[in-house]
């Protein structure tokens, strides 16, 4: 009899902590134990970047797929963190892909969105990244029609050339300040492009997107750029140039249908004649150069400060999952 009773005591612990492991296993929004991995032979890759994914455990098939490009002197595992985009993944369940540039193909790890061998179709770095698409989507059984891209600077450029030339493969595109597609070529320069802007009417800006990909009637990805207004490093025309460059794509005006704010910050929409949404801005009043981040546990929170990853309550991969309905 003593040993039937010591028993039940035992027995209650070990149901309590098996209902708390199937409560940890099935209660939504909780922390994965999915980790970054390196994918190889995802292509010919002759960009030679490098290509990493983040997979949420238990991710089930014809879920959306977010590239996240890092920016100058950062990379695949530190940008997917500090962005805040591997924290929502696991909160919202999509899975990322994370390219990575190579020091032999850029010293500062930029992504060359400025050079014609990797910014045109079918060539290059251009053409690496559409690999990537391809093979996490055959991987994870991921839904095309939800493909979504977005980038820090270099990577925020590379965003617009992924837009430009692989539209059909991208639904919408979040640049973070970068510039508009064929910029360094507009401006004879990048660094004209990043300092000063390149003089281009809407329809010159869009005539280089449409050269991009002859003959594609549509659709076009929809467009986001985040852009802080004290950038010294891309100017903030480039926000206003990559919003004429869309806009005029999307057959859209340069007039916005909605100006409000959010979070304290300027933001405004742009519709076409039907009424979508085509091009969105948020310019963040004060912000140097990098990604707006807002660190916390609440709903909205999102990343880690750091680096060109800067404290400015709002965090940009929130606000993008949410227009691309992510959450």
């Amino acid at each position: 009899m003593t040993q039937t009773r010591a028993a039940h005591p035992r027995i209650a612990v070990l149901a309590t902590l098996l209902v708390a492991l199937i409560a940890a296993v099935l209660t939504p929004g909780r922390a994965s134990a999915a980790s970054l991995q390196e994918v190889t032979g995802f292509g010919t890759n002759p960009g030679a970047l490098k290509m990493y994914r983040y997979v949420p455990d238990g991710l089930p098939a014809g879920r959306p797929v977010v590239v996240a490009l890092h920016g100058c002197t950062q990379n695949a595992s530190g940008y997917g963190t500090g962005s805040g985009w591997l924290q929502l993944a696991d909160r919202w369940g999509f899975s990322v892909v994370l390219p990575q540039q190579q020091s032999a193909n850029n010293l500062s790890s930029c992504f060359n969105w400025f050079q014609a061998g990797d910014m045109e179709r079918g060539q290059g770095e251009a053409a690496s990244l559409a690999q990537m698409v391809d093979r996490q989507l055959a991987d994870v059984s991921g839904d095309p029609r939800r493909v979504y891209v977005t980038g820090l600077s270099a990577g925020g450029a590379m965003t617009a050339v992924m837009m430009a030339t692989y539209p059909e493969k991208f639904a919408a595109g979040g640049v973070v300040a970068g510039l508009p597609y064929g910029c360094a070529q507009a401006a004879g320069s990048p660094y004209v492009c990043m300092y000063v802007g390149a003089t281009q009417t809407a329809r010159q800006w869009g005539d280089r997107v449409r050269a991009a990909r002859p003959g594609y009637t549509g659709p076009w990805p929809t467009l986001t750029v985040l852009q802080g207004t004290a950038d010294y490093t891309v100017k903030p025309v480039n926000m206003t140039d990559l919003v004429k460059q869309w806009t005029d794509v999307h057959g859209a005006d340069q007039t916005a249908d909605v100006s409000d704010t959010v979070a304290g910050y300027p933001h405004q929409v742009f519709r076409d004649a039907g009424g979508r949404a085509v091009a969105e801005t948020y310019a963040i009043t004060g912000m140097g150069h990098g990604q707006p981040v807002d660190p916390g546990t609440g709903s909205t929170q999102c990343g880690t400060a750091g680096a060109y990853l800067l404290d400015v309550n709002l965090c940009a991969a929130y606000r993008l999952g949410l227009t691309w309905g992510l959450g």
